[in-house]
């Protein structure tokens, strides 16, 4: 199964970049064009594999765009105000996006203006792991109209954005009574340049933890990596506590809190080495 991911820690600081001349940025429309970045990345679930099959990504403008500003030359495409991102079609194990790793969807530049919503069409590979065992991940209607995530940013031409869909996997897949599974998304969008993150590592390495921040009407979680790194991005700008909770012995958890980290938009708060005894 294709399954080509790009990882990476998310670094503060891409978003926002400075314009560059007009030459280089600007399409032949007095709009002009924004370089957009599509990530995704997912809080931990209590799943072997959910495996996700993302065909399209599209980008829906408000109400008050207007398609005829651009030229044929541009090259955008846009019908009743949606523009299709040039996507690859590939299958992601959603559970593999924790820790600062993520895949990244879509990368181009687009017209400028203001955005209401992104959408993912998913194909009809989707299934999730349960104790070992695959099953079909039922996505009513995501092959046509796709999996909705609000997201109102106005794009200025000449800057580079970059949007981070943060998948919750744990609140998204339904069990039915059937013994089948649906998928009804939780998904959280947020642009770098309007949060921020929080980033450390963990003592003894190899160990099962995940990391959940708490702020004010937010909870953002991941998992520890191999190498003791995480990474919780998409945090507004704000005071947060941090949970972690570490499998040192099998089955007993042991939980520990880090009081008041403050978070500024646009950066990442570096946290020292934490040992967990």
């Amino acid at each position: 199964m294709k399954n080509t991911l790009k990882y990476g820690l998310l670094l503060a600081g891409i978003l926002g970049l400075s314009s560059c001349s007009d030459d280089d940025n600007n399409s032949s429309s007095e709009r002009g064009t924004a370089k957009m970045a599509v990530r995704l990345v997912d809080a931990p679930g209590d799943y072997d594999n959910v495996f996700v099959d993302v065909e399209v990504v599209v980008v829906k403008y408000s109400d008050d765009f207007i398609d005829d500003e651009f030229d044929d030359d541009d090259d955008f495409i846009l019908v009743d105000g949606e523009l299709e991102l040039d996507t690859d079609d590939e299958v992601y194990d959603l559970l593999e996006l924790t820790g600062g790793a993520y895949a990244i969807l879509a990368d181009e530049d687009i017209p400028a203006g203001s955005i209401s919503q992104v959408r993912l069409i998913l194909g009809d590979d989707n299934t999730v792991v349960v104790d070992g065992e695959t099953f079909p991940l039922q996505t009513p209607s995501a092959q046509q109209s796709g999996l909705k995530v609000q997201f109102n940013q106005t794009l200025e031409a000449g800057v580079v954005y970059t949007v981070v869909l943060d998948f919750n996997v744990e609140e998204s897949i339904v069990e039915q009574g059937n013994g089948g599974y649906l998928l009804k998304p939780v998904i959280r969008a947020s642009a770098i340049e309007a949060t921020g993150m929080i980033s450390g590592s963990l003592l003894p390495l190899n160990v099962p933890a995940t990391i959940t921040a708490a702020g004010e009407g937010i909870v953002v979680s991941t998992n520890v990596t191999s190498d003791g790194d995480f990474v919780l991005n998409g945090l507004p700008e704000g005071v947060y506590d941090l949970t972690i909770e570490a499998e040192l012995v099998a089955d007993v958890i042991t939980s520990i809190t880090v009081e008041d980290v403050a978070v500024v938009n646009g950066e990442t708060t570096a946290l020292r080495s934490i040992t967990i005894e």
